[in-house]
């Protein structure tokens, strides 16, 4: 199997989508053989949308439910640790009420000028945790907090286990103890404190979400009006029907092993489903979805982006959750889309 090459080419669809193609070769087959953890699939399958999955009756219900438990109201948090600051930021670590009825760690960084904030911004985590901030991920005029998931931090006395293979199955009996509700919960508490820490930050929220923490965010992003814009990189959890028929390297595989045990399982993963839940946001999002990775079903990523019925911009990444050259490169790119969608005047995304 050959790796996808890293050249740009900048094309924009009709209305308010726009595609940048971290690669425009189409000839490789699609398959969908289970046994193909390595499948490379073309953009063209990718970008032809697939039928859409199917969504529990009170979706909506139980998802503003949720958001009225755990997302609205005050949220109490302390500085536990201040960390170096930068040239433009303080940086603290600190520690917050968790959604889960347990303390929860973040890390916070707001501008050394208050005068100087025009943005706030959400950032989520991939499965494999967080223990410091991304200093590189935060402009100048950005008052940004990196929240730990419940149970993702180590040693943290969660009641969810942090080992990915056994978080994602945390609670999964029943809908209303899943670990991801609790997670996605947090992004909404997370967002409270932030807002709360710097209010100028309301301005303009956004969230930003890669892997584990993209499919978190189109869960979250729906139900919590306060956000502006949002970019996911190669989101997991998308159309479960299509990505448990594919073995994977992921949390995704024990999920899959899981369901062929236990198949009432199958019901509980219809409230968590990133691709349902992206048909209900609103605002502008940024999705960057990869053609070939191993962990997180390309059909599943490009199954977020399609749900979509906002305005919204894709990346086409060469590859997702693999190390080398094109794989530093596809991230970087990523992580620019990302950071020029954010700073789009308005109009741009009409």
């Amino acid at each position: 199997m050959h790796p996808l090459c890293d050249s740009v080419n900048g094309n924009a669809t009709s209305g308010a989508d726009s595609v940048d193609h971290a690669d425009s070769r189409e000839d490789h087959a699609v398959t969908n053989s289970p046994s193909e953890e390595l499948t490379e699939y073309s953009v063209t399958a990718l970008l032809t949308p697939p039928g859409p999955p199917e969504e529990p009756a009170d979706f909506d219900e139980f998802w503003r439910g949720t958001f009225e438990a755990y997302g609205a109201g005050r949220v109490g948090w302390e500085a536990t640790r201040d960390l170096d600051a930068t040239e433009t930021h303080q940086v603290r670590q600190i520690r917050f009420d968790s959604s889960a009825g347990e303390p929860a760690v973040a890390f916070l960084m707001v501008p050394r000028l208050e005068a100087a904030i025009r943005r706030g911004l959400v950032i989520g985590h991939g499965y494999g945790g967080r223990t410091a901030p991304d200093l590189d991920q935060v402009p100048a005029d950005t008052a940004a907090i990196f929240p730990a998931a419940p149970g993702t931090l180590p040693n943290t006395g969660s009641r969810f286990p942090a080992l990915p293979d056994e978080h994602v199955l945390a609670g999964i009996a029943h809908r209303d103890t899943y670990s991801h509700r609790f997670a996605a919960a947090d992004v909404w508490r997370a967002a409270t404190v932030l807002l709360d820490a710097a209010p100028a930050a309301a301005a303009a929220l956004d969230f930003s979400g890669g892997s584990f923490g993209g499919g978190i965010g189109a869960m979250a992003l729906p139900w919590d009006a306060r956000f502006r814009r949002a970019s996911l990189d190669v989101p997991s959890f998308g159309h479960h029907a299509i990505r448990l028929t594919r073995r994977c390297t992921g949390s995704g595989e024990a999920v899959r092993q899981h369901v062929q045990e236990h198949p009432e399982a199958r019901e509980v993963l219809g409230y968590f489903d990133a691709a349902v839940a992206a048909r209900r946001i609103r605002v502008p999002v940024h999705v960057a979805a990869a053609v070939l990775d191993p962990a997180v079903d390309p059909r599943g990523q490009f199954a977020v982006f399609h749900a979509l019925t906002g305005p919204k911009r894709l990346t086409v990444r060469a590859n997702g959750h693999l190390d080398g050259q094109i794989a530093e490169v596809s991230e970087r790119m990523a992580r620019q889309h990302a950071a020029d969608f954010f700073a789009l005047p308005d109009d741009r995304l009409a």
